[in-house]
């Protein structure tokens, strides 16, 4: 799959969150990864409190998801930018993060009854994952005030990794010693550990998609949808 055909501009703001990534302090080895092998595939979406984009969004997420499943390919990843004009807080940025990732479940679901088993679309259960295309994935926020270093980019971005890479990391014995060094990395470079990673299965990955710090009360707001069988 080839990325999403750029403007002048848009290849600019590419470089620019290549750069961030390929900062040497930067703590997630997996996004390097992906960036050092030319695996990251880029969209480039309007504004992210709007749903002008929701639909084209998710037909190049499930075209992602379809290229994956054919050829996987380990540290492949998936990066919406958005031009949105104002700077918003990190309960903002939750509030329009959520609302776009309902919008492209909801258009999921009405498109397609394929869902990936191997994950819960209920955000309460410990396995919860956001289903597309038929691939689970894991979902990173990223904007201009958010509180950790590592999710400080200068345009409001949302990140979608695939969990299929997650096992293959574990199957192969390289998920831990991974994990700990994204963990150290982020300690020396932000100055304190993340208190709201955990491993999956542990505690709903939903709590840390934004990437604001939430306490025991905080509710998701993802609703999934039932997906019904086609005739």
């Amino acid at each position: 799959m080839q990325p999403v055909r750029s403007s002048v501009a848009s290849r600019h703001i590419e470089r620019r969150f290549t750069r961030f990534i390929e900062h040497p302090a930067f703590p997630c080895v997996g996004a390097k990864s992906a960036f050092a092998k030319h695996q990251a595939h880029f969209y480039h979406g309007r504004d992210i409190c709007s749903g002008w984009d929701d639909l084209p969004l998710l037909q190049e997420l499930q075209r992602f998801a379809q290229s994956y499943r054919r050829q996987p390919r380990l540290f492949s990843t998936f990066v919406a930018i958005f031009e949105t004009p104002r700077r918003l807080s990190e309960e903002g940025f939750e509030k329009a993060l959520w609302a776009r990732l309902q919008s492209v479940h909801d258009k999921d679901v009405w498109l397609s009854a394929e869902r990936d088993a191997r994950i819960s679309e209920d955000p309460h259960a410990d396995n919860f994952g956001l289903s597309i295309g038929g691939s689970g994935f894991f979902v990173v926020g990223l904007h201009p005030r958010a509180s950790r270093k590592a999710r400080r980019f200068e345009k409001p971005a949302i990140v979608f990794n695939l969990h299929d890479q997650f096992e293959r990391l574990r199957e192969s014995g390289r998920y831990e010693k991974m994990r700990r060094t994204i963990l150290d990395r982020d300690r020396r470079w932000t100055g304190s550990v993340n208190p709201m990673l955990a491993r999956h299965g542990t505690v709903s990955e939903a709590r840390q998609y934004s990437g604001r710090k939430v306490g025991e009360e905080w509710n998701c707001p993802f609703a999934p949808q039932e997906r019904r069988e086609f005739a």
